[in-house]
């Protein structure tokens, strides 16, 4: 991947503090719950904490091919990737904020805390120009018959 298609997608997901991901079950049904995104200088990887006894993480042993979903505002990033369960106290510690804490009060030396790593394989987004440009785009796609094309919309090789 070039480092301006990986600079893009980092731009996208740049202080977003929620995503959803999306996991395969035991009977290979697809769950999603929303996660908090750690905020690390996106490389192709996103990381999230995460109780040891969790769902997610019990999901992931059976079925690691992940999604991850991030949007807002006209923005939206998807990234197809597997997950690993990471238990490295300096990475924990490294990553451990206030959010983390909201949720896994018992702190990230506990055994019970692990991170979930995200290693992102493919990510596409649709980017719009906003609003008031997009109303305007889909208005004259509507009245013209042309097809709409209110943004950019790409597929990015990551690893």
């Amino acid at each position: 991947m070039t480092t301006d298609q990986t600079r893009k997608v980092a731009e996208l997901i740049k202080g977003e503090k929620i995503a959803m991901l999306t996991t395969r079950d035991e009977t290979g049904r697809l769950g999603s719950r929303p996660m908090a995104l750690q905020e690390v200088e996106f490389d192709g990887d996103l990381w999230f904490f995460a109780e040891r006894d969790s769902g997610p993480v019990a999901t992931l042993a059976m079925h690691p091919q992940v999604n991850v979903s991030v949007g807002s505002s006209g923005t939206w990033v998807s990234v197809a990737g597997t997950a690993v369960i990471v238990d490295d106290p300096a990475k924990k510690e490294e990553l451990w904020n206030a959010g983390a804490a909201a949720w896994l009060p018992q702190g990230p030396e506990d055994d019970s805390v692990v991170l979930i790593k995200v290693e992102g394989e493919t990510a596409e987004y649709w980017d719009t120009p906003g609003r008031v440009s997009t109303a305007l785009s889909f208005a004259k796609a509507t009245v013209t018959g042309e097809r709409y094309s209110g943004g950019e919309n790409e597929t990015v090789v990551l690893h």
